[in-house]
């Protein structure tokens, strides 16, 4: 072998030889995870935890192949805003949003980076996608969108008090999606012979000042919409309607966790398990517009036979028959 022949080789063994720590670092990239969260840590751990299940099962492991970024708004939703430019910051390669509210922030603040929501109940109406099968921007995810589930928790409270004929509905007028829910209601609502009283709830203070109202007007039943103002002070709602006698059904089991009569609605850790796997495409190279919005698929039914005890009441058997999970 000449003299120039082996200079070659050496040179381009060097070379190859530099090239694999870039290869190699490129390949075992670190990838970042931003969650906003409207709600707490605490509030939120089952979802989060399932979310966290889910990265699991594909292959993720926080501290090795990904860094998950955490902000909490701890129910005051005013500081959604700063703890999304916070992610944006960061850079992170996709932001996960627990709900309708950090969607919106995140939306606001985001307009490159990859957004999934773990759900919202009217993705189209809200403005965070264009449609369902084509989402149009970078954001997808899980819809709750389920016009029926109104209807259903209306007859389960119907069922369970008789002679119902108004219903307290604490609802969010700052909620994304609010709008459709409230429409939804209305609906069921005149299919039952109900008469709706719509109570606006937008910061915990405005829960006694509702369930003054709601005694006021001799509302029979309660039903609380979706919000995380009533995330967040769940046990509060449980005991102001435990103080007051009155039968309340809520959108979300960890209500009924918390001493809340009765709940009916998707699972939401089954949605947020789900929403790992968007979120692994995205990482993965898909982008949003291409990944249509998935609705649920899981419900489910809690009742609490504590509750019903404290306020006096009696939960038919056909009712029982049908929970997923009771408390006693």
């Amino acid at each position: 072998m000449s003299r120039h022949s082996v200079l070659w080789l050496a040179l381009g063994t060097l070379l190859f030889g530099l090239c694999l720590p870039a290869e190699a670092q490129q390949s075992s990239k670190v990838l970042r995870i931003g969650v906003l969260n409207a709600t707490s840590a605490s509030a939120s751990a089952a979802r989060i935890d399932a979310f966290r299940q889910g990265l699991r099962d594909l292959g993720y492991e926080e501290g090795k192949n990904i860094v998950i970024e955490y902000r909490y708004a701890d129910g005051k939703l005013e500081r959604l805003g700063a703890l999304a430019a916070e992610l944006v910051r960061l850079n992170v390669d996709v932001i996960f949003t627990s709900g309708p509210a950090d969607t919106k922030a995140a939306k606001a603040a985001a307009t490159m980076i990859p957004i999934v929501m773990a759900w919202d109940n009217d993705p189209v109406g809200s403005g965070f996608v264009a449609s369902l099968a084509r989402p149009g921007g970078n954001i997808t995810g899980l819809s709750t969108l389920a016009p029926e589930l109104s209807g259903k928790q209306l007859e389960l409270i119907k069922e369970t008090v008789p002679k119902l004929t108004r219903v307290a509905v604490l609802a969010n007028s700052n909620e994304p999606g609010n709008a459709q829910n409230l429409k939804d209601v209305e609906v069921a609502a005149a299919g039952l012979g109900i008469k709706p009283q719509v109570l606006n709830v937008t910061s915990p203070r405005d829960i006694e000042t509702a369930f003054r109202a709601a005694a006021k007007e001799r509302a029979n039943a309660g039903l609380v919409l979706p919000s995380p103002i009533s995330a967040v002070h769940r046990a509060a709602l449980a005991s102001r309607a435990i103080k007051n006698r009155l039968p309340v059904v809520y959108w979300r089991s960890d209500f009924v966790e918390a001493g809340g009569l009765m709940s009916y609605g998707t699972s939401f850790t089954d949605l947020y398990r789900r929403a790992a796997t968007y979120v692994d495409k995205i990482l993965k190279g898909a982008k949003p517009t291409d990944l249509p919005v998935e609705q649920p698929t899981k419900f489910e039914f809690f009742v609490n036979l504590k509750a019903a005890k404290q306020i006096g009441l009696t939960i038919p058997p056909n009712v029982l028959a049908r929970a997923d999970k009771v408390i006693k």
